[in-house]
């Protein structure tokens, strides 16, 4: 039976390559199929998708949506959205827009610590016309010498409760599965084991939320069990994906692609569940 991943990033967004390495990079490594979840995009998908179809790779469609729940960051998934829906792209960009005042607000932290760094420099880092986001940040301040590596860059200013860190306004978990729903895809909590809010959880399934990625690289054996527990007393979808950004540094962050898998199966259940919303 083959395998899946879905939890990948493109150029298109904060990722190293384009969509069509990326698919490349999946068939090399054996994946039946895999999902591109840009965060706040889904301009990677339409080339995923065509590469896909020339590789036998099956490509599912998805976006990675930033949301704020009680202060922290959550990440909220979509699969199969209908990636030309009018008011899904608008409603996506206005999101961007929140991604460019955040990146403003840590360059200024930066600054304030003493760090000189610029907002061009970080923009210049854009690649494939897509999002610039803490990575690319993170680059400014490797190429400056800060620190040594993307890691160090992280866990010293740009990761959650570090020097930089910034929280911009935006839109809510539940808001989030909201959008993904209205533009017909399956709405999966992104690694819940980062924010260890089941609260949260409850509150999502009470809303209709989909599925749990149970298995994540940045996920405990005992995430991982409390989590399948989780998703299985709610009869929810149980997803995996390595957060594939790239190899930097090194190493892969957040995890080597095909790193934490599913069953190829699943992917096919995502889109049946979706086709029934488009067909309902």
């Amino acid at each position: 039976m083959g395998k899946a991943d879905l939890h990948t990033h493109t150029r298109a967004s904060d990722g190293l390559h384009t969509p069509t390495e990326l698919v490349q990079m999946a068939r090399d490594k054996g994946l039946e199929a895999v999902a591109v979840t840009d965060h706040d995009t889904v301009a990677g998908v339409s080339e995923a998708v065509a590469v896909g179809r020339q590789l036998g790779v099956d490509v599912l469609p998805g976006v990675e949506i930033s949301t704020l729940y009680e202060g922290v960051e959550v990440h909220v998934l979509g699969y199969a959205v209908d990636i030309e829906d009018p008011v899904f792209l608008r409603r996506l960009e206005e999101l961007r827009n929140v991604r460019d005042v955040r990146n403003r607000m840590i360059v200024e932290r930066l600054q304030q610590l003493g760090i000189d760094i610029h907002l061009d420099e970080v923009y210049a880092k854009r690649q494939y016309g897509g999002n610039v986001g803490r990575p690319h940040i993170a680059a400014v301040l490797v190429e400056k010498g800060v620190v040594s590596s993307v890691r160090e860059a992280f866990e010293e200013y740009l990761g959650s409760g570090k020097k930089a860190y910034v929280v911009p306004p935006r839109i809510s978990p539940l808001e989030a599965l909201k959008l993904i729903h209205a533009a017909r895809g399956v709405c999966v909590l992104a690694h819940p084991g980062l924010y260890k809010k089941d609260d949260l959880v409850k509150q999502m399934v009470a809303e209709g939320l989909d599925g749990l990625e149970v298995y994540h690289p940045d996920h405990s054996l005992e995430d991982e069990a409390h989590y399948r527990q989780l998703a299985e007393e709610h009869g929810l979808l149980i997803t995996a994906g390595s957060d594939f950004h790239g190899v930097r540094d090194g190493e892969a962050f957040h995890g080597p692609l095909g790193s934490k898998v599913v069953e190829a199966q699943v992917a096919e259940q995502i889109r049946k569940l979706a086709q029934s919303r488009k067909s309902g």
